[in-house]
């Protein structure tokens, strides 16, 4: 990491002169640490608990909140990733999502012990199991769709929208056509279900899986993007792509591989969100779309701490005003967005601070 941090100051001074180069590496994604957010987002929880009144009813509506963040964070962070760092408006994000789904509804048959013992150790195992072979199809799908549908037109953002809308349209329907129109079921493993009570609070155990889910893939990408080599290339190519290619580096298939990656992402946020659910359609992702959108314009395109501290912010806010003030609900995440770009328009923590 030193040597490769050394390389790239040095080519930099060649390429952009000295107090460019100086600016660039300053401003490589992952180096300021923010704390105004997460303690904004504390505040926010400790406010809420006189409103709801009632101390059990605040901790199940937080923990609650926290299981759909964790959710909404891994479907969004993906999509973060390929807006931010890749600088293409996949809006056909969703149909990962869906894909993901659909997939883990197959391996339920061939898992189905797993499923149904009452150990909880064999349940993880085959969420595992679940996660990990449907993380791998929306991969290989992520491959194939950057190859026909986003490679023709980087560079272009209208292209981008129209050609990525109308490929989670074709996926969609080839999912129908596959799967067809009927609602899937994606039952949860008995050892998961039902809840866990604490006197007066009660707290579903699939929820504690999601939050658990949920900061491993938080923890991974944080120590990928700024604790390792292909994290400070990444970082380093949407900086400036030419310095890193001066290097010798091959930034475009680095960045199919964040695609892919995001791909993935969002196939196991599917499975996530299918066992939630367990009963979906094929609008499995295209109902979260909005939420995604905001919670990665909220965020700042290509931060992962922004998309999470978005995503908690999003689903503790749906909550809160579901329980107190449903008929606000509907409108509750856009006047949080509104709020929020007023404050800090590039996003919460947004990559590039000039």
């Amino acid at each position: 990491m030193a040597v490769l941090e050394s390389k790239l100051a040095a080519t930099s001074v060649e390429i952009l002169g000295p107090d460019a180069a100086g600016d660039a590496l300053q401003a490589l994604p992952g180096r300021s640490r923010d704390l105004v957010p997460g303690f904004l987002i504390l505040v926010f929880m400790a406010l809420a608990l006189p409103t709801v009144g009632s101390v059990p009813t605040w901790i199940t509506l937080t923990v609650a909140a926290l299981a759909m963040g964790m959710m909404l964070f891994i479907m969004a962070s993906g999509l973060t990733l390929v807006f931010g760092l890749m600088d293409v408006m996949n809006l056909g994000h969703a149909a990962f999502v869906a894909v993901g789904a659909y997939t883990a509804t197959l391996l339920v048959g061939p898992l189905k012990g797993l499923i149904e013992s009452e150990s909880v150790w064999a349940s993880l195992v085959a969420i595992s199991a679940v996660m990990l072979l449907s993380m791998v199809v929306t991969a290989a799908l992520g491959w194939v769709y950057e190859r026909l549908f986003v490679k023709p037109v980087y560079g272009d953002h209208l292209k981008q929208i129209l050609i990525t809308i109308g490929a989670m349209i074709i996926i969609e329907q080839i999912v129908l056509v596959l799967f067809g129109a009927n609602q899937m079921l994606l039952p949860l493993p008995e050892a998961v279900r039902g809840s866990i009570f604490m006197g007066d609070v009660a707290i579903e155990r699939y929820r504690l899986v999601a939050v658990g889910v949920g900061l491993v893939v938080f923890v991974g990408l944080t120590l990928l993007l700024n604790r390792t080599r292909v994290g400070l290339l990444i970082r380093a190519g949407v900086e400036n792509r030419s310095m890193v290619e001066a290097l010798g580096y091959r930034i475009r298939g680095i960045f199919v591989a964040v695609f892919v990656g995001g791909s993935a992402l969002a196939g196991l946020g599917g499975v996530m969100w299918g066992f939630y659910r367990e009963q979906f359609t094929v609008a499995i992702g295209a109902e979260v779309l909005v939420q995604m959108l905001i919670i990665v314009i909220i965020g700042g395109l290509g931060s992962v701490a922004g998309c999470f501290a978005g995503a908690m912010l999003i689903a503790l806010t749906t909550n809160y005003v579901s329980f107190l003030l449903p008929d606000l609900a509907l409108v509750s995440n856009i006047l949080v967005m509104v709020a929020v770009l007023l404050w800090r328009p590039q996003g919460l923590y947004p990559v590039n601070k000039h």
